[in-house]
């Protein structure tokens, strides 16, 4: 507007001087460059008016596209139409990756501009797509080869965030890459199921390699079945002094040192003589010796999930 402003007041001027160099100067010129410096200002705003009715439009557009991508249930042929504008290809494979503030909090616009700058610089415009989805930003990326970890774009992801967004911590979560809309879908609701399992087995994690959580994934399509194992083997260590806890935090702490008594002793900050005691009372009160490899496979199955449900409840 300034600019258009400024080239019509020099145009008036320059008009100006050579009205007063000729005898006698055409008045519609002046009221000419007077009519145009009243109407421009009209279509500058309405030109502007339109654009960002436009900007909203395709934010709607690719707000109802993802959200339909990864809810699967909507029309393939349908997507695949809609798609096109977007310069995705839906059958290629694709992943989605989850980017949420830890704390509390929402992303907001300027997080999501940050994560679409980084998205295109890595991957390009096409096969890509960001938005925010409640709390969450939800970036569509497409399988790479050159990345040898399925989770490295979130590693790279949460780095840029990071370094953009200082004073905030972020948790990031990726699903793995599939084909198709049902892929996309499909890589989605793993993401969110990885946010979810982070949050309550490593709450101070920003990122859990997915291939850590399968097992939990596994474990936990059947929660009846879970609940059965937990109680079946767990529920008798709660005859132990001072309750269940003490005795599964042991095991826990075992099963992560490679079941290695001195250095679960180290990290639980106890006595070895303490861990093979705790060892030898998950064993008389359950059935299931740790030290034995059959044996060990259903406890720490068990132990897995009870961090899923969770167990021991906490006190009421």
């Amino acid at each position: 507007m300034e600019v258009v402003e400024l080239y019509l007041t020099t145009a008036a001027r320059v008009w100006h001087t050579a009205e007063e160099s000729v005898a006698d100067p055409p008045p519609a010129a002046q009221t000419l460059l007077t009519a145009m410096r009243a109407v421009v200002p009209a279509l500058i705003e309405g030109y502007q008016n339109t654009g960002r009715r436009i900007i909203r439009q395709e934010e709607a557009a690719r707000l109802e596209l993802v959200d339909d991508l990864i809810r699967g249930d909507a029309d393939i042929a349908g997507l695949v139409e809609r798609s096109e504008p977007f310069g995705l290809d839906l059958g290629a494979q694709h992943q989605i990756v989850l980017a949420e503030p830890r704390g509390g909090g929402e992303a907001g616009p300027l997080d999501e501009a940050t994560l679409s700058r980084t998205v295109t610089a890595h991957y390009g415009e096409r096969d890509t797509l960001v938005t925010r989805r409640s709390r969450q930003l939800v970036a569509l990326i497409p399988a790479r080869r050159a990345d040898s970890d399925v989770d490295d774009p979130a590693r790279r992801l949460h780095r840029v965030l990071r370094r953009s967004t200082p004073g905030r911590s972020w948790r990031l979560a990726v699903g793995r890459p599939y084909a198709g809309a049902h892929g996309i879908a499909r890589s989605y609701q793993e993401a969110r199921e990885a946010i979810t399992l982070v949050e309550r087995l490593h709450p101070e994690a920003d990122l859990v390699p997915t291939r850590n959580l399968l097992i939990y994934r596994v474990l936990g399509r059947d929660r009846a079945a879970l609940t059965d194992l937990v109680e079946s083997v767990l529920v008798p260590l709660q005859q132990a002094r001072g309750g269940a806890g003490p005795l599964v935090a042991t095991l826990e702490a075992y099963f992560d040192a490679g079941a290695v008594a001195t250095e679960t002793a180290r990290r639980l900050h106890v006595s070895v003589r303490t861990v093979t005691y705790r060892l030898d009372r998950v064993a008389s009160l359950t059935g299931y010796h740790p030290a034995i490899p059959t044996e060990r496979l259903t406890l720490q199955a068990a132990v897995l999930g009870a961090r899923l449900l969770p167990w021991p409840p906490p006190p009421t």
